[in-house]
């Protein structure tokens, strides 16, 4: 079994022979559908999944939203645009 913190750092994805699997979704270069969904990682490798490139999206978002990557690049972003208007 892997430990809390590691599996908190993954998003969980589906092969075609319904087995769930846990990935990095920091080495995902790019998410094409082709027409099966085709991940493709930073190391050249590819990864069909049953989820769609949407779902495949949103997963991301959630995961990045989870580890507040997002929401701290959301509040830097509109930090920054207040500070623009009082200019």
């Amino acid at each position: 079994m892997l430990p809390a913190h590691f599996i908190a750092l993954m998003i969980t994805l589906t092969h075609f022979n319904n087995r769930s699997f846990l990935l990095n979704p920091f080495l995902i270069e790019q998410v094409e559908s082709l027409p099966d969904t085709t991940i493709t990682l930073t190391n050249g490798k590819k990864l069909i999944v049953k989820e769609s490139p949407e779902e495949v999206g949103r997963i991301m978002a959630a995961f990045l939203k989870k580890i507040s990557l997002i929401s701290g690049l959301a509040a830097e972003e509109g930090v920054h645009r207040c500070s623009k208007a009082e200019q």
